[in-house]
């Protein structure tokens, strides 16, 4: 078990979230900071990712442990990948994330405010809506807030300095250090690589972020409503918290429709 791929896994796993420790805690402040501001001004933090970078999406919001203000937009063109090929294949889905001017679309259904916040979560930091989403926030005057990778984006700066990076139109990056290619496990006698570690960097990232949000807003005498197991708090509390959610998330994103 000493040198087991199980172990060589957790190695690289625990290596990553101790980087983001070492290195990030500042900007994570910092962007829960701008995302309380919102959820206390009654705006929202709008949460994207194309691709596997849906599941810190929906990491942040819903789940247990979790709260309103967030608000997760999920394209299913961009991150349903059950089917992998023919019809909603994964082909299809890689090839849409690339397409200029699709954020913009997606954007259009809302009324945005500057007070809003746009969460971006990529973790190559170079696919085209990604980017035009926090470049489409950014025009509006949101706060953007990547949570991507560097050296993966070092990487692509090398191949086309042109090219626009997350890290680069964003107001604060959340760098999660996972390291180019993402899959980080040699097996022997296998050519490649198998096994990624940028969803635990990013969900890891997400529930810190949580985490501090839900100090803020406590300390400011807004304590969140929080969606919550019964284990805790007893199933009756619990399913009036379930309702009280729902019920404040709604409110919220009241405003996303309005005229």
């Amino acid at each position: 078990m000493s040198d087991s791929p199980t172990r060589r896994y957790y190695s690289a796993a625990s290596s990553i979230l101790s980087t983001i420790m070492d290195t990030q805690a500042d900007n994570i402040r910092r962007a829960s900071e701008a995302c309380a501001a919102a959820i206390l001004g009654d705006r929202l933090v709008h949460l994207f990712g194309s691709g596997h970078s849906r599941i810190p999406v929906e990491e942040v919001f819903p789940r247990y442990g979790s709260f309103p203000g967030f608000h997760p937009i999920v394209e299913l063109s961009l991150t349903f990948h059950n089917a992998v090929v023919g019809a909603n294949g994964q082909r299809q889905a890689m090839f849409i994330e690339n397409v200029p001017g699709l954020a913009a679309r997606i954007l259009r259904n809302f009324s945005l405010s500057a007070d809003d916040v746009m969460l971006v979560f990529s973790n190559s930091g170079t696919n085209v809506v990604p980017v035009e989403m926090a470049q489409e926030a950014g025009r509006i005057g949101m706060t953007t807030i990547a949570v991507t990778s560097e050296p993966s984006a070092a990487v692509a700066r090398e191949d086309d300095p042109t090219r626009a990076i997350l890290a680069d139109v964003c107001d604060i990056v959340i760098d999660t250090g996972v390291p180019p290619g993402d899959a980080v496990v040699w097996v022997d006698d296998l050519d490649t690589p198998v096994s990624p570690v940028s969803s635990i960097g990013g969900c890891f990232v997400a529930n810190a972020l949580k985490a501090e949000v839900a100090q803020i807003l406590t300390e400011a005498g807004k304590p969140p409503s929080v969606l919550t197991s019964s284990v805790h708090v007893g199933r009756e509390r619990s399913a009036e918290l379930f309702e009280e959610t729902y019920d404040d998330y709604r409110r919220r994103v009241r405003v996303l429709f309005d005229d």
